[in-house]
């Protein structure tokens, strides 16, 4: 039995970008009809963007009252304010209890004005944090990731962030096949390295000076083999101090939290595509065991292997008595929050 359409309603603000207006449209489109996105304005079919031109939208408010899921591209940084007008807080208030909230870039801002981030995590263009956090002090910002998955309530960093936080959502409705699959048809990657703290302006590296790109690639064809930050400093032909220092840079992260994230990665793959053992995936992908394997899945997702499966695949092993379900909160992808289950033979720090 097919699943009921899950329906995205799209709300043009005035000043809003084009490309991350089209961003839900172009993302939750190519998931073969499981999506239906709509637009819709607040003050009549003309909305005006922050280009040299106006769209025009055909549906009005009364859109929010059925969505399913709301997404607020972002607007001209001029029009921000800490008090939303009277009809944007009326338009939020329509919303059906249970509809899931998607903020992109400065739609965080609309969303914080109304108290809906207050006390929980969530993140917006690393340019606009000073800003952010003296207007809402209570909201717990996070500006050097991506997007934040906080359940019922998604804020993304700046512009093609809106790309991963909606892949996402492809991928927590639906599983990685169909979220790899729109990844595909959008030309896009599944999922970026890291966060958006690598995109903040640094001084202009020399020109000469070699990246660690072609050592990220490298290691990941090479997932199943105990790698070392010995050896990933060699193969990038650095010092291991210098590795270090240019793979955060780069990436954001740590080297060994970046492989650890890698392979947890793989092993969602493994667990929604093959009937492989939880020891045979451990293997494949250079934990040391199973054991450290659902260590590892517990830390990023909170779920035990045969749970993570089940979910996505429906299996009908049963579920452990106490077993949590899936959770619906993550921070940017899934990367270990705590240092203390990681594998040291393993994983690089």
């Amino acid at each position: 039995m097919s699943s009921p359409v899950h329906h995205v309603a799209v709300l043009a603000l005035d000043g809003v970008y084009p490309f991350e207006l089209g961003i839900p449209s172009r993302v939750f489109g190519a998931a073969d009809g499981r999506y239906e996105v709509r637009t819709c304005a607040l003050d009549g079919p003309s909305v005006r963007t922050n280009a040299d031109f106006s769209v025009t939208v055909d549906h009005g408010p009364e859109l929010l009252t059925h969505a399913d899921t709301v997404v607020i591209p972002p607007f001209d940084t001029t029009r921000i304010t800490r008090h939303p007008p009277p009809t944007l807080r009326a338009a939020l208030d329509s919303l059906r209890p249970g509809t899931r909230l998607v903020s992109i870039c400065t739609g965080a801002f609309v969303l914080a004005a109304t108290g809906l981030l207050d006390d929980r995590p969530a993140t917006t263009h690393w340019a606009l944090t000073d800003t952010f956090r003296a207007w809402f002090p209570r909201v717990r910002l996070d500006p050097d990731v991506l997007f934040v998955d906080d359940g019922d309530v998604l804020t993304s960093a700046g512009a093609a962030s809106g790309v991963d936080v909606c892949l996402h959502l492809v991928r927590r409705d639906h599983g990685s096949r169909v979220a790899n699959h729109v990844a595909r048809v959008c030309v896009v990657p599944p999922w970026r390295d890291g966060g958006q703290a690598q995109y903040i302006e640094h001084p202009v590296p020399d020109p000469d000076r070699t990246g660690t790109a072609p050592t990220r690639q490298w290691a990941l064809e090479h997932l199943a083999e105990p790698l070392s930050l010995a050896d990933l400093a060699a193969h990038a032909r650095m010092s291991r101090r210098t590795f270090v220092r240019r793979f955060n840079e780069e990436v954001g992260l740590s080297p060994g939290r970046w492989l650890t994230a890698q392979r947890v990665e793989r092993a969602r793959h493994l667990l929604e595509s093959t009937d492989l053992t939880v020891d045979e995936i451990a293997g494949r992908i250079g934990f040391a065991t199973g054991t450290s394997l659902r260590q590892h899945l517990r830390t990023a997702l909170g779920v035990s292997p045969i749970t993570y499966r089940r979910t996505f695949r429906g299996a009908p092993d049963p579920v452990p008595s106490g077993e949590p379900p899936i959770p619906t909160r993550a921070i940017g992808f899934p990367i270990p929050t705590s240092r203390t289950s990681l594998d040291i033979r393993r994983t690089p720090s």
